[in-house]
Formats: C-alpha cells, sequence, structure tokens
C-alpha cells in the first residue's frame, strides 16, 4: 500500500456520479482541493452500506474543513445513480470497475468470501493534496466509524 508523503499518478478516466449526473473524467481532475476517497467494495452490502452511511454523517463537516469527499468502487455509474438516489448521498460516488486505482494505490488484496478466493481493492481511505501526494491514509476502515476516523485524521493534517 502506498505510504504518505508518495505522489500518486492519477490520469486516468474514471465515471463519477454526483447530484444525478454521470460523467467521465480524469481522477487527477477531481483534485480541485484536498480530496478524501474512501474505497469500499459494492452497493448495498451490509458493511459497505455502513461505510457510506457514516461517510454521509460526516460529509458536511469535512467540506467545511476544505476537503473534496468521494467514495470509490468497483459498482457501474447506474449502480452508483441508484444508490445515491436511495441513500441520499450528496458527494460524488466513483465507479472504478478495472481497479486503477487500487492499482495506483498498490492496494489489491487478496480477499475470501463464502468460501471463494479473490483479489479485490482494500476498504482503505486516502486524503490526497491537489498534486496527488499522499497526505494520510487509513489502512483498514472501521465501517460504522468512518467519518469519525476522517475527521480525526484530517484534524491533524
Amino acid at each position: 500500500m502506498i505510504s504518505v508523503g508518495q505522489k500518486l499518478t492519477l490520469d486516468f478516466p474514471l465515471k463519477v456520479v454526483r447530484d444525478g449526473v454521470v460523467r467521465e473524467t480524469l481522477l487527477s481532475e477531481l483534485l480541485t482541493r484536498p480530496t478524501i476517497i474512501s474505497v469500499y467494495m459494492r452497493n448495498n452490502t451490509g458493511s459497505c452500506d455502513k461505510q457510506t452511511d457514516s461517510l454521509a454523517a460526516g460529509v458536511k463537516e469535512l467540506e467545511r474543513g476544505g476537503f473534496n469527499v468521494m467514495a470509490l468502487s468497483r459498482d457501474t455509474a447506474g449502480s452508483h445513480l441508484k444508490y445515491a438516489a436511495k441513500k441520499g448521498i450528496a458527494y460524488a460516488l466513483v465507479s472504478d470497475a478495472g481497479d486503477r486505482f487500487a492499482e495506483a494505490t498498490d492496494s489489491l488484496v487478496e480477499k475470501s468470501m463464502y468460501g471463494r478466493t479473490f483479489v479485490g481493492p482494500a476498504r482503505a481511505a486516502y486524503v490526497l493534496a491537489t498534486d496527488g501526494t499522499v497526505l494520510a491514509v487509513i489502512p483498514k476502515v472501521d465501517p460504522a466509524n468512518h467519518a469519525a476516523q476522517l475527521l480525526e485524521i484530517v484534524r491533524g493534517l
């Protein structure tokens, strides 16, 4: 996994859902101010829903603190549109079916579910500067307390 102080190359296109609109853009273009990227596996699953709900509860305070906030998963933009509407999510949801961000952060890990083993992105969160420099990493997100984890990290920056 990438470390604090390292700079990411984020010049790859991803689909972003925000305010009911889907657009394709380079991830680097979304870093208009320090940015929090919260990585989760899948919409409409237990722990991932807890993580998104916690993030939604703390997003206003994080944005007031000067941070862009987005959550990233392998889900399609269409799935993100429905999920954002269902959950009332006001921050950006990023679709990364090809695990480009996980590759950039060296955070693809082996996982297992229902006896099946596979490789996927780590449930983690990153705070990035506008130039892609990693300011902070939460390598293991606590889904139910994710906003509190992030608030503690960003207050220390």
